[in-house]
């Protein structure tokens, strides 16, 4: 103990530096940490998006192209699929559910999705968990609406609201469907997923919109009565893709294969958690690059403290001379080393770790609004703490190099004066 208060009194000495040591530590800790909890809290993201759904079938493509434009209603689809493929498939023995998706239009810069009842029955999330409904109830009539928290809370809607549906799915509205505004008939509970940032409808109401759009452009002549229109007429052509759940795991890949090899058009199934993995593998060149960037700062950071005790031994050659004619032995002197470098590693890495919670929750808001990521303000995981534990430990080893030289000092070294 009489060591670390002495190490204390040195460092308090020479508080200036040693605080700004202590700072280039805690960033670098800070950094380090922050991109392993963004890489591990982006993963979860990613992977509670969509729970509890074997297959996801599309026009055929690239895997993960399917995947992020289906769940995370990022790009758009080459193709579509036709709805007489879809109930034919979805009437296969081995189905036990079906929901269909189509998308293409958007709402001031949210993407609407045209689906079924069905929908917020089956589709799950985090682990199996169900949709819940903050407000209102799933769309009952063709020109219902039912909006994700993030839409309801960001543009300020409540149930009984109307909305207008634009064409196309940019962030700019250049033709809107305004002769046939929806209504809010139900607002979602948070889910931490696209479903927060994507208004749903149903498929007739998708339909009764484009009523007279035929190549896409508005109808001549003004807007034309959707409603009025039989309901068979609103029975859509084709979907985007859709999502199949079915009564056994281990048909999984025999149905990947039947609808793969399907002759009546060109499709794709893939399995969510597959696509998952690749769709990391491709990202993951950018993980590392983030990972090498970190651990260069920290690399940095080690130096300067290094850097600093160093410098600092020629200044203390008089002060460690001192030490050892009172009684100190060479062995106390690499201790007070030792102990100066544990101290500054030590706090920091527990003045990174504040920084980074400190910025967690400033970044919280930020990224749920913007990027739809939620950043829970957890502890550590032992990796983390694994991660923690090699920075101090190496700042401790970097400590030990200015430790040993002036453990090798002689008694007389410090006292001779210079004329």
């Amino acid at each position: 103990m009489a060591i670390i208060r002495l190490a204390l009194a040195s460092l308090w000495n020479r508080r200036t530096t040693a605080g700004l040591t202590v700072l280039a530590i805690a960033l670098s800790v800070m950094m380090l940490l922050g991109v392993e909890k963004l890489r591990r809290d982006a993963r979860e993201a990613f992977t509670n998006t969509l729970s509890g759904t074997d297959l996801i079938v599309g026009a055929r493509g690239g895997s993960t192209q399917l995947l992020l434009y289906s769940v995370f209603r990022i790009g758009d689809a080459t193709s579509n699929v036709s709805w007489r493929s879809y109930q034919e498939l979805s009437a296969h023995r081995r189905v036990r559910w079906s929901v269909p998706l189509s998308l293409g239009d958007s709402h001031r810069g949210y993407r609407v999705l045209g689906t079924t009842r069905d929908y917020f029955q089956h589709y799950r999330y985090g682990g199996g968990q169900a949709l819940r409904f903050e407000d209102g109830e799933p769309f009952a009539e063709v020109l219902d609406a039912v909006l994700g928290s993030e839409v309801a809370r960001r543009l300020g809607y409540r149930v009984g609201n109307p909305i207008v549906v634009a064409h196309g799915a940019g962030e700019v509205a250049l033709t809107e469907h305004d002769d046939k505004p929806f209504e809010v008939v139900g607002i979602l509970a948070p889910t931490g997923t696209p479903v927060d940032r994507t208004v749903h409808v149903s498929l007739q109401g998708i339909e009764a919109i484009h009523v007279g759009w035929e190549g896409g452009a508005p109808p001549r002549g003004g807007a034309l009565s959707a409603l009025g229109a039989p309901p068979q007429d609103l029975t859509p052509k084709t979907i985007t893709a859709f999502l199949l759940g079915l009564d056994s795991k281990i048909a999984i890949f025999s149905m990947q294969r039947d609808i793969n090899a399907y002759r009546r058009e060109p499709l794709q199934a893939i399995i969510p958690g597959v696509a998952l993995t690749q769709l990391w593998e491709f990202i993951g060149a950018a993980e590392n690059a983030l990972l090498a960037i970190s651990l260069m700062v920290v690399v940095t950071g080690l130096l300067g403290m290094l850097v600093l005790i160093l410098a600092s031994l020629e200044a203390r050659r008089r002060e460690m001379a001192v030490l050892r004619s009172v009684g100190a032995r060479p062995t106390h002197v690499f201790a007070l080393f030792m102990s100066e470098a544990g101290l500054l590693a030590c706090a920091g890495a527990a003045l990174g770790v504040a920084l980074l919670y400190a910025a967690l929750a400033a970044a919280r808001p930020v990224a749920a609004n913007l990027l739809g990521l939620r950043l829970p303000l957890t502890g550590l995981s032992p990796h983390e703490w694994m991660i923690l534990g090699a920075v101090v430990g190496a700042a401790i080893l970097a400590g030990a190099i200015p430790a040993v030289r002036a453990y090798r000092r002689a008694l007389s070294d410090g006292l001779s004066v210079n004329l």
